[in-house]
Parts: C-alpha cells; sequence; structure tokens
C-alpha cells in the first residue's frame, strides 16, 4: 500500500534491470515511491516498466541507460529524475549493481578481476558520492549497499569476488561513522546464495560446483523477492533505527 509520505521520496536503485535489483524496483514501486532505475541494459529497464503486471506500479518511474563506473552518467540520471518529479534531492540509494565471476586467481583473467572490482566497488563509491552531499546537507538519507555473504567469508574460486564484497563491507562500516552524526544511515545487506543471472555470466566449469550445492537443498536457494523485502525492511525502519546489517541465506546453506 502506497502512502503520499511515500511520492515525496525519490529512491535510486543501481542494477535494476534484473534479479535483486528489479524485484526491488517493483517492490518499492508499489509502495508508492518514485524511482530512478539505473542499469546498462536499457532494453530491460524498458521491458520491465512495460511488463503489464507492473505497469500501475511504475508510474512514478524514470529509467536512464547508465555505466556505474561512468560518474557523469549517474548524475545525469539523478538530475533527470529530480527535474521529473520536482524534487530536490534522493532520500535512498540502493546499490546493488554487481558481478560475479568465478575462477581460481592462478588463472582468472585481470580483465574479469578488474570488471568486479570497477562494478562491484569503483561504481559503488561512484554512486555513493553522487548522493551523499545532499544527504549530509539535508540531515536525512539511507545508503543501501548490497554486499554477499562472502563480504565476511572467503570461498575457493571467488578471492577476487570476495574481495570485492569485503570491499564493501569495509566501505559501508566506515562511512556509516562518518555520517552518522548527519543523521544519515548507512545499511548492509548481505545475501547468501540468491536465483539471479550471476552465475550464468560463468563458464560451466567455474560454477558447476555452486550449482550443484544449490540443486542438492531441497527447500532451495533465496528468491530475489527475500532480498527486496529485506532492503524494504531496513529502509522503512524509523528514522531513528539503523538496521546496520541484515544477513540472510538459505536455510540448507552450511557457510
Amino acid at each position: 500500500m502506497s502512502s503520499n509520505n511515500n511520492q515525496s521520496k525519490l529512491v535510486v536503485i543501481t542494477g535494476a534491470s534484473s534479479g535483486i535489483g528489479a524485484t526491488t524496483a517493483v517492490e518499492f514501486a508499489a509502495k508508492g515511491y518514485k524511482l530512478l532505475l539505473l542499469a546498462r541494459r536499457l532494453d530491460r529497464l524498458e521491458q520491465l516498466v512495460k511488463d503489464s503486471s507492473n505497469s500501475l506500479s511504475f508510474e512514478n518511474t524514470v529509467i536512464h541507460q547508465c555505466d556505474i563506473i561512468q560518474v557523469d552518467q549517474i548524475k545525469e540520471g539523478i538530475e533527470k529524475a529530480k527535474k521529473q518529479f520536482n524534487i530536490s534531492s534522493v532520500d535512498c540509494l540502493i546499490n546493488n549493481a554487481g558481478v560475479m565471476l568465478l575462477q581460481p586467481l592462478l588463472t582468472q583473467p585481470l580483465s574479469d578481476q578488474n570488471q568486479m572490482f570497477d562494478t562491484n566497488v569503483k561504481g559503488l563509491l561512484n554512486a555513493s558520492h553522487a548522493v551523499l552531499k545532499e544527504m549530509v546537507e539535508n540531515k536525512q538519507g539511507t545508503i543501501i549497499n548490497i554486499s554477499s555473504i562472502a563480504g565476511t567469508k572467503s570461498f575457493p574460486s571467488a578471492a577476487a569476488y570476495c574481495g570485492t564484497k569485503h570491499a564493501v563491507h569495509a566501505i559501508s562500516e566506515t562511512l556509516r561513522s562518518e555520517v552518522a552524526g548527519s543523521k544519515v544511515r548507512v545499511v548492509i545487506v548481505s545475501p547468501g546464495f540468491t536465483e539471479s543471472e550471476l552465475l550464468g555470466h560463468n563458464e560451466k566449469e567455474n560454477s558447476e560446483g555452486f550449482e550443484a550445492m544449490v540443486n542438492s537443498w531441497e527447500m532451495g536457494a533465496l528468491k530475489s523477492k527475500d532480498i527486496a523485502d529485506a532492503i524494504l525492511y531496513a529502509y522503512e525502519a524509523p528514522k531513528h533505527v539503523c538496521v546496520r546489517e541484515i544477513k540472510l541465506a538459505p536455510t540448507e546453506q552450511t557457510v
């Protein structure tokens, strides 16, 4: 159910074209928030907002093609949304864009490692930088960073990926201490294995071990909606409450 108060708030979601990002967009749109959806794949964003089952929810949504490595593209999207909605600042940033490429460090191409650090770490910093000054000046705002169980644990064939998510944790916790006095909240959401397109970006020999483990679970992996619900819960907590971290995993996941 939406409220008039929600309609005055602008929420920015990166990596919104699929998976957790797209599902989170649906959840927030249904609550009446004004949305800016950022992703590289414009066709997927267009399909999301045109989907007949979502058409009513997305009437207050701006989509913007964006490579989050390019901070100017992020700022361009934010300014477009502010102008369209006549809103002066972003109330919530959900840093969801991410890449997971699995391979032992010895054999993994440097280009894959650089891509993960560019998207998972530098992209997060770029988007945060684009909204943080106004949040601090307004003494209001929430940044929700989507990390992973891999932000506090390490797994074979995932050295670089785990490194990026450890970085997300370190950045988030440090930033929280820097802006808490300005009433800005920084939240970490750390999912375990989740049904998404991430594993599909890997060669079969690099992902089949993870797939076999997930397929052995009777209850299955997390769904994108499980994560979206956690994100919405953290954001809609009373403003004097900062849900510092939500860590969730499939019941049958042992690590």
